[in-house]
């Protein structure tokens, strides 16, 4: 039985599973793959320490750092699919079949890309709905598109497409764009960009591939078409936390609850980190720092037992 089952491979948990080897607590870490969401960023400029980075590439320094440690076993290419109680512990299934014992958890398998759930979204992903702007940003080459989203994740999708796109429509629900105000100028000034607030969407179009995007102005309540080939959805995510639902709390968005002290849980010997916890800002320096809280919370509790 291990120690600790750190479940995610992101920055938080590559954080945990190294101050976990460093305090040489016997740990497992089950990953599908690692570095996160920002695994799809083009350019980081808010890590710490570093100008910038791609994604792809800070992906690879977080696995390289984590290899390095000796005592930490790493079971990647995988996914944890249920918990179980067990005496003593917590025993995860995974996807491969694959059983693992350990006394106590570390939550860290951050979340995944909210969907608009209306008509056509569905249909036409992969057809011209996309949501992962770095990856697909070429392919709209001198097409118009939609952005969905007034966020952090709209701002940056809009700035990846200005290269190839035509004309790029932001779409936001609300009444003022919510990203940075240091992003948002660079967006609002280029002539590409049309930023339409109060919108509700409620219909993606198209016949083999994304030919419109059909919404309702939440003023006027008019319903107006916009004749574009793509688009991003950039309206946030959900916690990857369906699996632990039935033992941890999670608040209304499906969020662990923590105390942000030590990063526990409702349930003694859990612990959650990142993007998957109701923390106010979801930010891989903040993710990291919570995540090396929670270890050293856990290396805490096993002295005390």
């Amino acid at each position: 039985m291990y120690d600790l089952a750190i479940i995610g491979g992101g920055p938080a948990g590559v954080a945990g599973g190294v101050y976990a080897a460093r305090k040489k607590m016997k740990t497992v870490l089950i990953t599908d793959f690692f570095g996160g969401q920002s695994l799809v960023s083009a350019d980081i400029q808010n890590w710490i320490g570093v100008v910038s980075i791609s994604g792809f590439e800070w992906g690879k320094k977080l696995e390289e750092h984590l290899r390095a440690q000796e005592s930490i076993d790493i079971m990647d290419s995988d996914l944890v699919s249920k918990v179980e109680r067990m005496d003593g512990g917590w025993r995860l299934l995974t996807q491969s079949g694959k059983a693992i014992e350990a006394k106590t958890m570390l939550l860290t398998s951050g979340s995944r890309r909210r969907k608009l759930n209306v008509p056509g979204e569905k249909e036409f992903e992969s057809r011209g709905v996309a949501y992962c702007s770095i990856c697909d940003a070429p392919l709209f080459k001198d097409r118009a598109v939609v952005v969905a989203g007034g966020g952090n994740s709209g701002l940056e999708a809009t700035i990846d497409l200005l290269p190839y796109a035509t004309k790029i429509f932001l779409l936001h629900r609300g009444d003022v764009l919510k990203g940075d105000p240091v992003t948002q100028e660079k967006v609002v000034r280029n002539p590409k960009v049309q930023v339409i607030l109060n919108v509700e969407i409620q219909e993606i179009i198209g016949s083999q591939i994304v030919t419109g995007l059909k919404y309702r102005d939440k003023i006027s309540s008019d319903v107006r078409m916009l004749d574009v080939q793509g688009v991003f959805v950039e309206i946030g995510s959900v916690p990857n936390s369906d699996f632990v639902k039935e033992f941890v709390k999670l608040n209304d968005w499906g969020e662990v609850v923590v105390d942000h002290k030590t990063q526990r849980t409702s349930v003694e010997g859990i612990w959650a980190a990142g993007d998957i916890t109701d923390v106010m800002y979801k930010q891989n320096n903040i993710s990291m720092g919570d995540a090396v809280k929670a270890t050293l919370n856990i290396y805490e509790y096993f002295r005390s037992r």
